[in-house]
C-alpha cells in the first residue's frame, strides 16, 4: 500500500473506495490525520506510539493535501471522519451483516444521530449507542462497563467519537477486549453531524482548506487553542 510521510506519519494514500474495500476485506482500525494531530504527535509520545499500532492512516486535512503536492508526493483524496463515516453506511447499507455501535457525544445526540442514519439506510445498520461521561477514559470501572455494552450489542463496527486524542488512545487500548468487533472508525464530531446537533462547515470551505476556521467561529471556547496556538508550529 502507497504511503505519503508528512513529518513523523506515514498516511495511506487510498481513495474512499479503495479505504471501505480493504476494511470489507481486512477490518481495522482506521485514524484520520490532520494537521491538529500532526501536531500533537510531536510532544504526545503516548499519542504516536498509539498511531503506531493502528491499520490505516488517511488524511483529513486539506492543508496537509497541499503539503504533499508540494513534496511531490500527492494524497489521492481527503477523507475525513465526517465523509468517511456515511460513505460507510451507505456503502453497506444492504449488507445485513454489518451493524454498528456509536461511542460519542453528549446525553442522547448519539441517539438521535442512531435513528437518523437508520433512516437513511432504511435498516438497523446502527443497533445501539453509548454517551461516555467526561474523563471517562480515566475511569477503568466505566470503560468496563463500555465494553461490555459494545459486546453484548451485537455490533462489529465501532465508531467512536469522543475528540483526539482520546479516541485513538482509548481504541488502541481495548482494542483486543471487544471480541466481536471488525471495523473500529475514530471520527470526531461526525456523531453531532450526524445527529444535526453541530452543522458542519460548507463543502467550499473543506475544499480550500479553512474548515477549520468555520469550526473556531462555531465553538471558539473550545477551539480556539487548538487552532490559534498548537496549530502555529506546523505553519512556522
Amino acid at each position: 500500500m502507497e504511503t505519503v510521510d508528512l513529518l513523523n506519519v506515514s498516511v495511506d494514500n487510498l481513495s474512499t473506495l479503495e479505504l471501505l474495500e480493504k476494511l470489507d476485506i481486512d477490518g481495522g482500525v482506521v485514524f484520520t490525520p490532520n494537521v491538529d494531530h500532526l501536531i500533537k504527535l510531536q510532544y504526545d509520545r503516548d499519542f504516536y506510539e498509539t498511531y503506531k499500532k493502528c491499520d490505516f492512516r488517511v488524511c483529513d486535512s486539506q492543508i496537509l493535501m497541499y503539503a504533499s503536492k508540494f513534496l511531490g508526493t500527492p494524497i489521492k483524496e481527503k477523507i475525513s471522519g465526517s465523509d468517511l463515516f456515511p460513505a460507510f453506511y451507505k456503502y453497506h447499507k444492504n449488507s445485513e451483516h454489518i451493524k454498528i455501535f456509536l461511542l460519542g457525544a453528549a446525553e442522547g445526540v448519539a441517539r438521535q444521530a442512531q435513528i437518523k442514519i437508520n433512516d437513511k439506510v432504511n435498516r438497523e445498520i446502527v443497533v445501539a449507542t453509548h454517551s461516555p461521561s467526561f474523563g471517562f477514559e480515566k475511569n477503568e470501572a466505566e470503560c468496563e462497563k463500555i465494553i461490555n455494552l459494545i459486546n453484548e450489542s451485537g455490533a462489529n463496527v465501532l465508531a467512536i467519537g469522543v475528540g483526539a486524542p482520546k479516541q485513538e488512545k482509548w481504541l488502541v487500548k481495548y482494542r483486543h477486549q471487544l471480541t466481536n468487533i471488525k471495523i473500529f472508525l475514530a471520527i470526531g464530531a461526525t456523531i453531532d453531524f450526524e445527529a444535526g446537533h453541530k452543522a458542519r462547515a460548507p463543502k467550499w470551505m473543506s475544499e480550500v482548506g479553512i474548515e477549520w476556521a468555520y469550526r473556531l467561529l462555531s465553538e471558539p471556547r473550545r477551539l480556539w487553542k487548538r487552532y490559534l496556538i498548537e496549530g502555529l508550529p506546523f505553519f512556522g
